[in-house]
């Protein structure tokens, strides 16, 4: 399947081309045709399985044959959880839109960040991204309309909940207009996303796209045995000995991230650290270098990790070990993504190996457990 068999216009296909996309992902050749016929959707999939493009690009395509609306008149609502996922969603729509005959203005607006300059960006804007907290005070400043919302957006409807944001789900949905196309995304389907479906779908098409049980056989896993005041040195040797680029650490606290990055940073690897104390701005900043290729590694907690979509990701190291199974595995998970392999590293701690354990029990896989007494570590 191409993407020029789904119906998409023929700039958006050549834009595509253009930025190295050869086929559709299972997730875009459902989901495409299905918005492109302006039908409800509830789409099921794990981050990272190109499910942004699958409402972006027909999304883009439907507006371009409507006309444009009164100013401050907002067409298209996309409501995410978090800034990162904000700003990652509206590059994606300015990409894409560029492509066309007449550009379609879009915006990104969060909290965390002045109101005012938001305010006054929203001028000409018919495609919204949002979280949840900032729209509603934009909407309560009368900084736009949404009576006329033609297609409405719930991405990561899982974290949206997780976060705590249904009070303020609820309130936005009753600026919207009865009458409109509606699109949910989320990784995992439960009760409460279940609710959400039958509370705003109508008669939608559903769309699962089951985790490829070998899908973490393209990650190529290895752990260390490591004392705590060996983790700095073990780091700086591997991505050093290893040559390693484009390296994400994780850590449990801000606290960490700040002293790994800052620790790397002396040693001379560029590093930055990013998570929920640094300013949007720094934020931005970071993960623009980090994809680009000029920062080579970038430090990240839990939370932040949400919003850092990155394909071909060559490296994950897991510098402390997370709660839960499944954080371990959506760490992991940012590489070896869209059947492009990578390399996820992990430390282990002695008290750490009954909970090492039952992580692997959880993925399905075990991992060889490499002892360090023999490393050189000296110089590092």
């Amino acid at each position: 399947m191409t993407f020029d068999s789904l119906g998409l216009p023929n700039a958006l296909v050549k834009a595509l081309s253009k930025e190295g996309y050869t086929k559709p992902y299972p997730i875009q050749s459902q989901a495409i045709p299905a918005i492109l016929d302006e039908k409800d959707v509830l789409g099921i999939a794990k981050t990272g399985s190109g499910k942004t493009a699958s409402y972006v690009l027909p999304i883009l395509a439907n507006l371009q044959n409507k006309p444009e609306p009164k100013n401050r008149h907002i067409q298209a609502l996309v409501l995410v959880p978090t800034r990162e996922l904000a700003v990652q969603v509206f590059e994606t729509f300015k990409l894409f839109s560029s492509a066309l005959r007449s550009p379609i203005k879009s915006l990104a607006v969060f909290g965390g960040a002045s109101i005012n300059p938001q305010m006054i960006q929203m001028q000409g804007v018919r495609i919204l991204i949002a979280t949840p907290g900032r729209l509603i005070e934009l909407k309560e400043s009368n900084a736009m309309n949404l009576g006329e919302v033609d297609v409405f957006v719930l991405d990561e409807a899982d974290k949206m909940l997780n976060l705590g944001f249904k009070e303020e789900m609820d309130k936005i949905l009753s600026f919207l207009p009865k009458q409109r196309q509606n699109l949910l995304f989320s990784a995992t389907l439960n009760k409460e996303i279940d609710g959400i479906n039958r509370l705003i779908l109508k008669q939608p098409v559903e769309i699962k796209i089951e985790e490829e049980k070998d899908a973490i056989d393209l990650i190529d896993q290895s752990a260390y045995l490591v004392l705590d005041e060996q983790k700095g040195p073990i780091l700086r040797y591997l991505i050093k000995s290893q040559e390693l680029k484009q390296v994400l650490i994780f850590t449990s606290t801000v606290y960490k991230a700040d002293q790994v990055a800052e620790k790397l940073t002396k040693n001379g690897i560029e590093a930055q650290a990013t998570h929920s104390k640094k300013s949007q701005r720094a934020r931005t900043v970071a993960l623009a270098d980090f994809k680009s290729g000029k920062l080579r590694v970038l430090v990240a907690t839990d939370l932040l990790s949400r919003g850092i979509d990155i394909e071909f990701l060559p490296v994950v190291i897991n510098y402390e070990l997370p709660r839960s199974p499944k954080d371990f595995i959506h760490r992991i998970g940012r590489t070896g993504r869209a059947e492009s392999p990578g390399k996820a590293i992990t430390f282990v701690t002695k008290d750490e190996l009954h909970h090492f354990k039952v992580i692997q029990k959880k993925m399905g896989k075990w991992i060889k457990l490499t002892y360090t007494d023999d490393l050189d570590l000296h110089g590092f």
